[in-house]
């Protein structure tokens, strides 16, 4: 009888160590490293997957609209760096004593194309008062003396007053040089 009894002993001893060996591997093991008891496999759980990926989708969700907005800034700032460049090319033109060029292609921009895909929109004006065409502000003021220069930005529309709908995301030469950047901040 003390054998049997020393026997059940051991054997709740092997099964009590097997179990806490067990649960170690479970809450205090390696995540998603250990070996399966019984299979030997290695891998990670469907769970363990499932989580992984709900975090990166949560992380990807508050990220890209900000990738986008800095995308768009970029954007926005080399169609004014364009428009700039082209500004200072007509003005140098013009300050020669020569009549401004009937389009960009005179002057080697004719191909020139925003960051939207966009040509760039080029309009002198005639001598005089600028004409009823001309780019406005809230005002209803035309807000360049001899041409008009911008781009028609993302959504690739615009319109002559820059208060409306489609001209706000326009990049604009305005002030006659002064000003070059989104229409609804003039």
């Amino acid at each position: 009888m003390l054998y049997i009894r020393a026997a059940g002993t051991l054997l709740i001893r092997r099964r009590i160590c097997y179990n806490l060996l067990l649960m170690h591997r479970i809450l205090g093991g390696r995540f998603g490293h250990e070996t399966h008891p019984r299979s030997g496999a290695r891998g990670f759980t469907i769970i363990e997957l499932l989580s992984v990926m709900v975090i990166m989708g949560v992380l990807a969700g508050l990220a890209l609209p900000k990738l986008f907005s800095v995308i768009n800034q970029a954007r926005v700032a080399k169609a004014i760096g364009d428009i700039k460049a082209i500004q200072t090319d007509l003005m140098s033109i013009e300050a020669g004593g020569q009549a401004l060029p009937a389009s960009l292609a005179a002057i080697g921009r004719g191909g020139m194309l925003d960051p939207w895909g966009n040509p760039y929109i080029y309009n002198p004006f005639p001598p005089g008062p600028p004409p009823g065409g001309a780019r406005t502000d809230r005002f209803g003021v035309p807000t360049n003396s001899s041409f008009d220069l911008y781009s028609m930005g993302v959504d690739g529309g615009t319109a002559a007053p820059l208060p409306s709908g489609t001209g706000q995301d326009d990049i604009v030469r305005a002030g006659d040089g002064g000003y070059v950047g989104l229409g609804r901040n003039y």
